[in-house]
């Protein structure tokens, strides 16, 4: 059965703050009820993740990104061809534009949590920096799942 909620978190372990996403996605596991979530994790998102949005009523998108402005941004997503389209390592924004491509249908609300990031060198841990923005990320995410609603999360966006 596929669960109504997907939070996709992606990043690199190895990579210093690239670890955000699945670290984020390690709280949610140890904190969150997961009745109607399903938590996905990867290195980086694929042509083949569009699939993974089928049958969903939200989608959550979560990464590190040093271009971040605040300690992290939440906003909804739309389906775009971007320069990332044709790569090995796609925006989530190309992603949905698969979805659409092979599905023929708008994606499910899909939403984005960017975590503001320093470093991402190979080797390094999580700064001390990225470790406060994603203890905050972490009360966001909490707040934001204990009403999991589409109107709800529009209320949250940063944009």
């Amino acid at each position: 059965m596929i669960k109504p909620i997907l939070i996709f978190g992606y990043g690199n372990l190895s990579r210093g703050d690239d670890a955000l996403g699945p670290l984020l996605l390690e709280h949610i596991e140890s904190h969150c009820d997961l009745t109607a979530i399903e938590l996905l994790t990867d290195f980086q998102l694929q042509i083949e993740h569009a699939l993974d949005l089928e049958h969903r009523s939200l989608i959550l998108f979560v990464d590190a990104s040093v271009a971040c402005i605040n300690t992290f941004d939440f906003s909804q997503l739309s389906a775009a061809k971007d320069k990332s389209y044709t790569t090995h390592a796609m925006s989530p924004a190309a992603v949905l534009a698969v979805y659409v491509s092979i599905k023929k249908q708008t994606p499910p609300p899909c939403f984005l949590l960017c975590i503001k990031a320093e470093s991402m060198e190979l080797g390094e841990g999580l700064s001390s920096a990225a470790e406060n923005n994603l203890q905050q990320a972490c009360l966001f995410i909490k707040q934001l799942l204990q009403q999991p609603t589409l109107n709800h999360w529009l209320e949250q966006t940063s944009y």
